[in-house]
């Protein structure tokens, strides 16, 4: 009996310990808003930008938040990609509608229209923008609010970021910066591939170094408590799915790992099974292979498992196919983008006859280009398909972008 009561004891400690372990270290934008009893917003009318990550601390949504709010006129609400209320899946056009539960109109700019024009404005003073980010530049919501930052500049009415983390925290930076032909709703702005900035920082880069067709009255709600070498996890914050295909904090981690080669639709990524960005198979990998010649390279802060699976949908729908799965045992150490490229690497070794740019589907070679912000990555890699061939090309622009972003950051 004793025993059973201390095993009792020792695991209402080890419970009570991880509750402690959740505790929120943060305070996000809109709690900072809320605490400063919504001052700027006062005597405004207000359209938000957000979707079901906008919430405070304690899961409230701002829409019912700054509707509730008594100083507080919400006029209108403004749809990103997969909808204010998150009910549509990636790449959805999403059309005009209503709200259901405060009757407020939506706008969508996520269809015909990405950027709001002036009669989405007409009859308000400020647009309140609010949703969590994953620090990736091919990810829609920075495209989003920068856009909405010109409408807001052209119609002359004051554009507002409600700040939170970057969950990757604010110190990774990757990629190349995106060529001129190369600009589109998944590259919008010349930034690196990972950017390490919150867009409350984003936006007043975008903004000082002219990167938008005219500059807005911005102004930036910081977080308290936020420090630049936090990641997700860090903040104590809960996770809301930022997309369908981002479940959890750590899923956005691996989105850089693989979403490149994932636009190709030539291997599965983990999208339609349970681990999306987190793995690569195809029925023609050996797993055992794989996984060796992947560890044999001793990437910092990487280890590859061999992984066997049949995905529900998408990339090789009920079909069993073998792989890797891709585990971070040192994130801070990890060089997330180049991940996916060593992969494709190790995949014409392995199978000269499989090498990637040879059998992908050549209609999608575009939106690859798109999402790596140039046909630089492809053109130069299919050569010899050996990440050596652009490493420095995908490097080239990482410490001059570090140099110039750091005039921006609002946190240490």
């Amino acid at each position: 009996m004793k025993i059973k009561i201390a095993t009792y004891l020792i695991a209402c400690l080890c419970f009570s310990l991880s509750l402690e372990a959740q505790k929120i270290r943060i305070k996000t934008g809109i709690e900072v808003l809320k605490e400063q009893k919504f001052k700027i917003l006062e005597n405004k009318r207000i359209g938000l930008i957000t979707n079901p990550t906008g919430v405070d601390n304690g899961m409230k949504s701002d829409i019912d938040i700054l509707h509730d709010a008594p100083n507080v006129k919400l006029v209108a609400l403004f749809a990103p990609e997969h909808g204010v209320r998150g009910n549509e899946y990636a790449g959805a056009s999403i059309d005009n509608t209503k709200d259901q539960k405060t009757g407020l109109n939506v706008f969508s700019l996520h269809g015909k229209t990405k950027k709001p024009t002036p009669e989405m404005l007409e009859g308000i003073d400020a647009l309140v923008f609010d949703i969590q980010d994953i620090g990736c530049r091919s990810f829609t919501y920075i495209s989003t609010m920068g856009l909405a930052m010109e409408a807001a500049a052209e119609k002359g009415i004051e554009f507002i970021i409600l700040d939170r983390p970057n969950p990757l925290g604010g110190e990774k930076v990757e990629g190349a910066l995106v060529d001129e032909q190369f600009k589109s709703f998944v590259s919008q702005f010349n930034i690196p591939y990972l950017y390490g900035l919150t867009c409350g920082e984003l936006a007043l880069l975008l903004n000082n170094e002219k990167m938008l067709s005219k500059q807005c009255n911005l102004h930036v709600v910081k977080m308290k408590g936020w420090k630049r070498k936090m990641v997700y996890a860090d903040t104590g914050l809960q996770w809301i799915a930022a997309s369908p295909h981002i479940p959890q904090a750590t899923t956005s981690y691996f989105y850089p790992v693989t979403g490149i080669l994932g636009e190709l639709g030539y291997v599965s990524i983990g999208v339609g099974y349970t681990i999306p960005f987190q793995m690569v198979a195809a029925e023609w990998i050996n797993a055992d292979d794989l996984s060796r010649n992947l560890n044999a390279l001793d990437l910092p802060g990487v280890e590859f498992r061999p992984i066997y699976v049949k995905p529900f949908y998408a990339t090789a729908q009920g079909k069993n196919i073998q792989g890797v799965q891709i585990h971070l045992m040192d994130y801070r150490k990890a060089h997330l983008s180049d991940i996916q490229f060593y992969i494709m690497q190790e995949i014409a070794k392995l199978y000269p006859d499989k090498a990637v740019f040879d059998n992908a589907d050549k209609t999608r070679f575009n939106m690859f280009d798109k999402v790596s912000g140039s046909d630089a990555v492809r053109i130069n890699f299919s050569k010899r398909n050996q990440f050596e061939d652009i490493r420095a090309y995908w490097y080239k622009d990482v410490e001059s972008f570090r140099k110039i972003s750091k005039k921006y950051h609002l946190y240490k």
